[in-house]
């Protein structure tokens, strides 16, 4: 094998980390695991493996445990706080961080159309600049974060420098698959339904009722997020030409 044991994405809701997950199923070479950490606060439960995990502190154990089998790719969303995550200096710096964002205009339109009670912490733009900056710190380096404008736009290019970047062997064929819901996505099917129905990283066009230029608590959301949103975009990896 090639690439690291553990291999996490981070990323706010609603930014195509579905999509990249199904990338990384399609390969082959990793077992992959969806949102533990997520569904550990939204649940109080989730299977990570074998293992049945109650808190967050299960979960990693259980993500370690499992990697020590066969290498393991997981992606999260930061919709919710991690504090355990935030306080196990070892967890952030063994496991290789990355990260994917979405402008938080387009990520906040999407989101509010599946959660109209949407409160400003859950769109995760904070949360997930507060991780990358614990990971920085944790590993001595700053980890890679993927513009998902760019998977989409150049998905070749993009893949093949994110593999470059993290240890792994580009593999072309992983980038269409055959469409459909994925069994652990049926818990949360309804945040899934978009990319259960691709075959490959596309733009999907949707207008959307509610905006941040016509709803103004959607305006003060992104306000609040673009910031942090901006940070990390200076930080996006270059992408190589094919």
């Amino acid at each position: 094998m090639t690439g690291p044991r553990l291999l996490a994405l981070w990323s706010a809701p609603r930014s195509r980390s579905t999509a990249f997950l199904r990338m990384m199923a399609e390969r082959g070479d990793y077992t992959v695991v969806h949102e533990p950490f997520s569904q550990v606060v939204d649940f109080g439960r989730v299977m990570v493996g074998e293992r049945e995990v109650r808190d967050e502190a299960a979960a990693i154990a259980a993500l370690r445990a499992l990697s020590t089998r066969a290498p393991v790719f997981f992606k999260d969303t930061t919709d919710f706080a991690f504090p355990g995550v935030l306080a196990d200096a070892d967890f952030l710096a063994e496991t290789t961080h990355t990260f994917i964002i979405r402008h938080p205009g387009e990520a906040i339109a999407s989101h509010f159309a599946l959660n109209p009670g949407l409160e400003r912490d859950e769109i995760g733009f904070a949360r997930l600049a507060a991780l990358y900056d614990a990971v920085t710190e944790a590993a001595g380096a700053p980890p890679v974060v993927i513009d998902s404008d760019d998977l989409i736009e150049r998905p070749v290019e993009t893949v093949r420098s994110y593999c470059r970047l993290v240890g792994l062997d580009f593999r072309a064929e992983a980038l269409s698959w055959r469409p459909g819901l994925r069994a652990e996505w049926r818990r949360t099917r309804r945040w899934h339904e978009a990319t259960s129905r691709t075959d490959s990283f596309v733009r999907t066009a949707r207008a959307y009722a509610d905006t941040t230029d016509n709803n103004p608590v959607l305006a003060g959301y992104l306000d609040y997020h673009l910031p942090f949103y901006e940070r990390l975009h200076a930080h996006r990896m270059i992408i190589e030409p094919a």
